[in-house]
């Protein structure tokens, strides 16, 4: 299986809007521009909503049909490990290794040791396509780097073998991810990244996607927080070790990079898209949470019992903050002090609230703690079990307008096509 060379992982966290967000990538069809669509949902939403793997299979299935799509389509068993990977298995064909928890970990001193000596011809003076100065390499930096993220690829090529094991080798398709860490907000350098391709290959781990952690912040539904200019280096030099390693290493030549929390970062979406067509570079990128949050603007906007279940949702998120915070904690930054009393809230109508939560900067009622925490609360929604899905149902089309507007307007034509994302003015 080959991942297409732009690809956009389509989150649903309650399965229902699969028609809507493959109606955005057949827009983006329509203007000649081809997006293999990934729905991705982790084993922790899973737990939280109650749902199962194979629930994500059948939504995928069932939007392909629905919509006519004849092109490639991935089911991604997101974020999982060895402890959970079985479960994804028999629905998914795109599995995301997050290894993440073992970055730091020391391995043992004889395979940093091996590595170290496996790799010696890149000590010194190393120049690379792409980035402007060279790069410095001492078999003391190889050490550093082997003792930081050798434990974490050797897990990932566990996994992966567990995997092939079962599905069987070209089956499916491998992603690496090393970005959620409890670590500071500094990215992996173009060093640290070219040896952890180095040992990617050395565990012969078909690897399509590598999610490395950039400079700045990457919270859940808001724009990035950081040095833009940062950024913008970070992620051309990783564009170009990338390339570097496929010729190097004899990695997959569709090996590409995948930014994740990339839903709503529109402050670095022009610098994004300035590298992908300097390097005629590829992209994964994923937005799994957004498409919850259109739901509840769409029932919001929609007023009468869907306006209420969007209040309910809030004060109850509210009550319960520390409890539906805590899973994301590396991922979302609220201030507390910032968000409404439900009192404030009730007396809302929903206009108002869609504007509160529409990730909208030109507005001034848009509110990212408010949007963070409600990002956060899909387990209130998911607890309100039919009643939402009733709700789902009865106001299908304002909600999959937003939904596939979010994905087109937002993210695909300033990521993909270099074109601004549209202000929603209708605050």
């Amino acid at each position: 299986m080959i991942l297409g060379k732009y690809s956009f992982g389509i989150g649903d966290r309650f399965g229902q809007q699969g028609r809507a967000q493959l109606g955005a990538l057949l827009e983006a069809k329509r203007q000649g521009l081809d997006i293999t669509p990934v729905w991705n949902k982790s084993h922790r939403e899973h737990t939280i909503i109650g749902t199962k793997p194979a629930d994500t299979r059948r939504e995928a299935d069932a939007a392909v049909r629905a919509c006519g799509w004849d092109g490639l389509y991935f089911v991604d068993a997101d974020h999982i490990g060895l402890k959970n990977v079985d479960e994804f298995i028999g629905s998914s064909d795109f599995f995301t290794l997050d290894v993440a928890d073992f970055i730091a970990k020391r391995p043992d001193e004889a395979d940093v040791e091996a590595f170290v000596e496996k790799h010696k011809r890149f000590i010194g003076s190393l120049e690379i396509d792409g980035i402007d100065e060279s790069l410095d390499i001492s078999d003391e930096r190889i050490t550093v780097i082997a003792r930081k993220f050798l434990l974490a690829v050797k897990q990932a090529g566990k996994i992966y073998r567990h995997i092939k094991a079962v599905k069987g080798t070209g089956d499916f398709i491998t992603e690496v991810s090393m970005d959620e860490t409890d670590s500071a907000t500094g990215g992996q350098t173009p060093v640290e990244m070219l040896f952890i391709l180095t040992a990617i290959a050395d565990e012969s781990i078909p690897v399509q996607t590598i999610a490395p952690r950039f400079t700045g912040r990457f919270n859940k539904g808001v724009d990035y927080v950081g040095d833009i200019t940062q950024f913008a280096k970070e992620f051309e030099q990783d564009v170009a070790v990338v390339a570097f390693a496929v010729k190097e290493f004899g990695l997959p030549e569709n090996l590409k990079l995948s930014v994740h929390s990339g839903s709503d970062k529109f402050s670095i979406y022009e610098p994004m898209n300035r590298a992908l067509k300097k390097f005629d570079a590829g992209l994964h990128i994923k937005t799994a949470g957004t498409t919850w949050l259109e739901e509840l603007i769409g029932l919001a906007m929609a007023g009468g019992d869907g306006l209420a279940i969007a209040k309910e949702v809030y004060a109850k998120a509210l009550s319960r903050l520390d409890e539906l915070c805590g899973p994301y904690a590396t991922v979302i930054d609220i201030d507390g002090e910032k968000l409404p009393s439900p009192e404030e809230v009730e007396r809302w109508d929903g206009q108002r609230f869609a504007a509160t939560l529409r990730h909208d900067q030109s507005c001034e009622a848009y509110n990212p703690s408010f949007r963070q925490l409600v990002h956060v609360a899909y387990k209130i929604a998911a607890e309100m079990g039919q009643r939402y899905l009733d709700a789902l149902a009865k106001y299908e089309d304002t909600i999959a307008q937003n939904v596939a507007d979010n994905i087109y307007e937002r993210h695909i034509k300033p990521v993909f096509m270099g074109e601004s994302a549209a202000a929603d003015k209708s605050h």
